[in-house]
């Protein structure tokens, strides 16, 4: 199995060499803006295709520009993909505008870099330069010595940031690796999760972790921000960037810790599959989700997405179409069966139950029906908390209610 991770590693180098970065960033970011204004006909028709764009653009950008054919390639791939995004939201009936580039980014493989244990060559629009690593200390467990440093794992390609703020450069460095996983669970089973404003996740074992600590955290960052904005002064502006980047951190700690718990219960609980409700719109849909809670679920998923995949567990979205309104005992469905947002309760057989833990089984149940047991591997069961639903009914299986879960209750 392919395992593919990035690490960042912050670069040193001559005052020279980074005026060259600079406007080499420059020309990649006007050769990536050249490539979207060329992609739409007079018809109105936008051309997402690398080789279309490339034949239309390449030359034009050659000669305009001193970057190196591959820069000017991978200037035109960005494009492409940012085109594809556009098109595809427009095909779902979403309002979205052309992509402009506007960062300070470069996009290098390994024709046009060449990465070392402490250094990488780059190039530039005048020739190549030697960017230095700035490592965190020797014995320390980190992704430069998991990932960059293995003999396990390939660099495939790197992203140039700059971070204005500090005026540093990165390199966002790519790698990948083929490991042996364990395979899928014979007899497999999924793990449902709902995602939720209240509870950043609840399993439909009826674990819930809440988003208090997310909430809290945002609210005071926000007070702090709303502070500094008043001093207008350009101290005030680092610090409310500094701010920034602490909550975001702070904020993927606590999510890493959420992910590792949520593929800890799908492992113990001997889950082959877990699935999330598609991400797709999901701020639109959820009443009170702000900003904060869609960055949140994408980066969650992310994140079991790839821990899970080390363990052979696959990761999979499904339609979230009345997942809160469904009952998850008898399959009643009825916008009026979730009375709050916590509680719900089915007007048909009177089943009840915490709202997000009825959702997170009803999330398992569309990914059980999506698939059969006769395609190899598929699910045959959602793991409950206190046994396994199949196509046959609930199945017991010896499995305490813990504390702090929620175990089933039938009838009013």
């Amino acid at each position: 199995m392919e395992v593919r991770r990035t690490v960042q590693v912050k670069l040193a180098m001559s005052e020279s060499d980074a005026d060259l970065l600079h406007e080499t960033i420059r020309q990649f970011r006007w050769a990536a803006n050249y490539v979207v204004l060329n992609a739409r006909n007079e018809e109105g028709y936008v051309e997402t295709s690398k080789g279309k764009l490339n034949s239309r653009t390449y030359d034009d950008v050659r000669r305009e520009t001193d970057l190196h054919a591959n820069l000017v390639q991978a200037a035109r791939s960005r494009a492409a993909d940012a085109l594809k995004s556009v098109v595809a939201k427009w095909k779902r009936g979403k309002n979205a505008s052309l992509p402009y580039f506007s960062s300070p980014f470069l996009e290098y493989d390994k024709r046009s870099a060449t990465f070392h244990d402490d250094h990488a060559s780059l190039s530039t629009v005048d020739g190549r330069i030697t960017a230095e690593y700035v490592l965190p200390d020797d014995g320390r467990e980190t992704p430069h010595s998991e990932y960059l440093f293995s003999d396990d794992y390939e660099t495939t390609g790197a992203t140039l940031h700059y971070r204005e703020h500090s005026d540093e450069f990165y390199l966002h460095v790519r790698t990948k690796a083929d490991v042996n996983a364990p395979e899928p669970c014979e007899n497999g089973t999924v793990l449902g999760v709902d995602l939720g404003v209240e509870n950043i996740a609840v399993t439909s074992t009826g674990v819930f972790w809440s988003a208090s600590e997310l909430d809290h955290w945002h609210r005071e960052y926000e007070k702090r921000r709303a502070s500094l904005q008043q001093c207008g002064s350009r101290s005030a502006h680092e610090i409310m960037q500094a701010i920034g980047r602490k909550e975001t951190s702070r904020f993927e700690h606590l999510l890493h810790r959420v992910s590792n718990e949520l593929v800890e219960e799908a492992d113990e609980r001997g889950c082959s599959h877990i699935a999330f409700e598609d991400l797709t719109d999901i701020r639109d849909r959820m009443p009170g989700a702000k900003r904060l809670h869609a960055w949140a679920f994408r980066r969650l998923y992310d994140y079991v997405e790839y821990k899970a995949e080390e363990r052979g567990i696959s990761v999979q979205q499904v339609n979230p179409a009345n997942t809160s309104r469904r009952c998850s005992s008898c399959g009643f469905t009825h916008e009026d069966n979730r009375s709050s947002q916590d509680t719900f309760e089915c007007l048909k057989c009177g089943y009840a139950n915490h709202a997000d833990y009825n959702a997170a089984k009803n999330i398992g149940y569309r990914l059980l029906g999506t698939q059969t047991a006769g395609e190899g591997g598929a699910p045959v069961g959602v793991r409950l908390n206190t046994g396994m639903m199949n196509a046959n009914g609930v199945t017991a299986v010896p499995t305490l209610v813990r504390a702090g879960v929620h175990g089933e209750c039938h009838g009013r």
